[in-house]
Parts: C-alpha cells; structure tokens; sequence
C-alpha cells in the first residue's frame, strides 16, 4: 500500500471506478471522464479505469470508458426508438467479468481507489465496504456515512438531532402509500400543504423529483417516487435562493466560497437542469451578508461532521427569501465531477483547480486511511 514516502517519490496508481447500478449511470461515466482525464494531465497518476455495467458486472480490461459510453449511447437510441448500431456482444462479453466474480482483480496492486459512482450501489456505502474489507484506501466517506448521506430520511433525522434548520419533511414507505393512498395525501397536506417536493429517498442528482401544487398532482409524484424506491419523503416547498457550498478534509474540513444556483430555462432545479448545457447558471461567490455566509459555513461544518463525512462533499442550502433563514436541504458525499458540475467549480472559484482537487483528495484518502491501519 502506498505511504506517505511512496506518495512522495512514485506515480500512485489510481482505479477509477464509474457507471454502476443506479440511475446515475451516464452521470457517473461523464464524472468519471473527466476525472480520469485530469489525473493524466497531472502526470503523477496512472489510472486504471474500471467500469461497472448495469447490471453489476465488473470491467477491468480493454477500454471501460469508452466500453459503458457506448452502451450508453446504445440505451439512449433504442429508447428513441431507434435501432441498435451493430455491436459485438462477444467482444464486450470478454471485458467482463462473469457475473459469479462481481470484484474486479488486480487490487493489490492500486495505491488508492477513487469512486465515481453516484446514488445507489456505489454513494450508499456498498463499495466502500468492499473496500474496506480489503483495506484498500478509497476517495470519499466511510460505510457509514456513505450510507446516511445517501438515504435522504435517515439524513435528514440526523440533521434533526444535531438541531440544523430545514423544511418541513416528512418521510413515508412504498408500503404506506400503496396500503392507504387518501390517508397519506391527507397527512401531507396538513403537514407540508403546497407546493411540496416528493423525491425518492435514496437517488441523486434530482432523478425522480417532482413538484406538487395539488392533490393529483400530489398523487402522481408518489406514483413515479415509489417505482424508483421503496422509502420517500416529501418536502415543503419554500421560496428561497439555492446555495450551495464544496466541502473538503477530513477531521479538519474546509468550506469553499459558496455558489448559488440560478435555473435558466426550468421550474426547479431538477436532473436537466443539472446535466444539460445551459440548464443552469453558478454564481460563485454568491452575494450574501456577512451573517448569512457565517451561518452558511457552521451548518456546512455541522453537517459534514455529524454524518463523519470525509474526503469530500456538497452540502446545498435554501435561503429563503421572505426570513433570510438558511435551511440545510442535504448532504452529497460523491457530488458531480462532470464539467458542469458545482462541487469542483466552487473550489475553482475559491482558488484550487480541478487537478490539485483531485490530488488533495488522494492525499486525503491516504491519510485516512493510514489513521484507521
């Protein structure tokens, strides 16, 4: 394993594994890209891509990205209705690893794994303990907080006990929905009224959240929550400006100026917003008060040490408009790597290129690592 001396006088070999289970998949890879591009751009990485298709299978040879771009590519044309290029399914067959050896070989020759992997079956906590279990060092948060940070409830009552200010919640099953569909729009409406947010409880990046501005509305939002999770939580709608700040360090973290989010052509900030050219406008820094970005910074803090983040993290606020209150919304343990994405231009802005993020990061992951040995 690699140590400090050997960070020092040797190119540390970094596995970088994207794409995975979740509905995150395309984001991953295109994190992943550019991840992997600006390691090798740094020149004291080697990386070693490793791709996970969507079905769990493991790629650890020939070319992984492009491999999961394609089928990318392929999924996005037959769900236009388009027919499939030609593609060798022997050739991609023999990139994979068979489905009784879910683990991808070659570990014990990697300094550090860096996981790209957004929502399920990569944020929650399932390959960190993989890792673990093979004392591998890793980029990013523990089990544990891998896990909390990806449930949207369990978070959300951590937050609650550590008395952090957010919207009214409310947080119900699969089960309790479909058993009594009348008794729950009624309980949300006496709690939340509208417009509320109904989001699936363990995805990212906005997949699968919908607003409500009535009771069918309420109804369908449910619906598409509960085909996507079994657990799902409704939120309070609130006028306010979305804030949002990059968090870095370990049992010492450091908060990045803030961004706040402008959404330029929809209602909300949902996954096209996000994701597409245009979608969306950061200003960094945002333009608050003194208090304000005080109060920002100690949730941020908070936050991140409540759930024992580590390595990295996004934490996005609203700062509602009518109070000038600054309500925690949650907690991104693996945010967005894409070029678009918040977390690595809020460091930009605060004076760290995307390169010497990433390279802070491994550091941080070593030392972590070598503090838990």
């Amino acid at each position: 394993m690699a140590d400090e001396r050997r960070w020092r006088d040797a190119v540390a070999r970094v596995m970088v594994v994207f794409g995975g289970r979740s509905g995150e998949h395309e984001v991953s890879i295109a994190s992943a890209r550019a991840v992997a591009d600006a390691l090798h751009r740094s020149g004291r990485h080697e990386v070693l891509p490793v791709g996970i298709t969507r079905e769990g299978a493991w790629i650890s040879s020939g070319d992984p990205m492009r491999e999961l771009e394609s089928r990318a590519w392929e999924r996005a044309r037959e769900s236009a209705g388009s027919p499939p290029p030609k593609h060798s399914q022997k050739s991609f067959t023999k990139l994979v690893v068979p489905a009784s050896e879910r683990l991808p070989v070659g570990l014990d020759d990697v300094d550090v794994v860096f996981p790209v992997l957004h929502g399920p079956y990569g944020e929650d906590g399932t390959i960190q303990g993989v890792l673990e279990v093979a004392s591998i060092p890793y980029v990013g948060s523990g089990v544990l907080a891998s896990a909390a940070g990806m449930d949207k409830v369990t978070m959300k009552k951590l937050f609650a006990f550590h008395g952090l200010p957010q919207v009214r919640w409310l947080g119900l099953s699969r089960k309790e929905w479909e058993g009594d569909r009348r008794r729950r729009i009624g309980e949300i409406e006496t709690a939340l009224g509208y417009p509320c947010f109904v989001k699936p409880s363990n995805l990212g990046s906005s997949v699968g959240i919908n607003r409500a501005t009535n009771a069918g509305e309420l109804a369908e939002a449910l619906d598409a929550a509960a085909t996507l999770d079994r657990r799902i939580i409704v939120e309070e709608g609130v006028n306010a400006r979305e804030i949002e700040v990059s968090v870095l360090g370990n049992e010492e973290p450091e908060v990045s100026v803030p961004g706040e989010i402008v959404v330029t052509r929809q209602e909300f900030y949902d996954y096209e917003a996000k994701y597409t050219e245009g979608g969306m406008e950061l200003n960094a820094p945002a333009s608050l008060s003194k208090d304000t970005l005080t109060e920002v910074y100690r949730i941020a803090r908070t936050a991140y040490t409540a759930l024992d983040a580590a390595g990295m993290a996004r934490v996005d606020f609203f700062l509602e408009r009518s109070t000038g209150r600054v309500l925690l919304n949650e907690i991104n343990t693996i945010p967005g790597f894409t070029p678009t994405s918040v977390y690595p231009k809020l460091w930009a802005a605060s004076g760290l290129p995307y390169e010497e993020l990433l390279d802070r990061l491994i550091r941080l992951a070593l030392e972590r690592h070598g503090a838990s040995s």
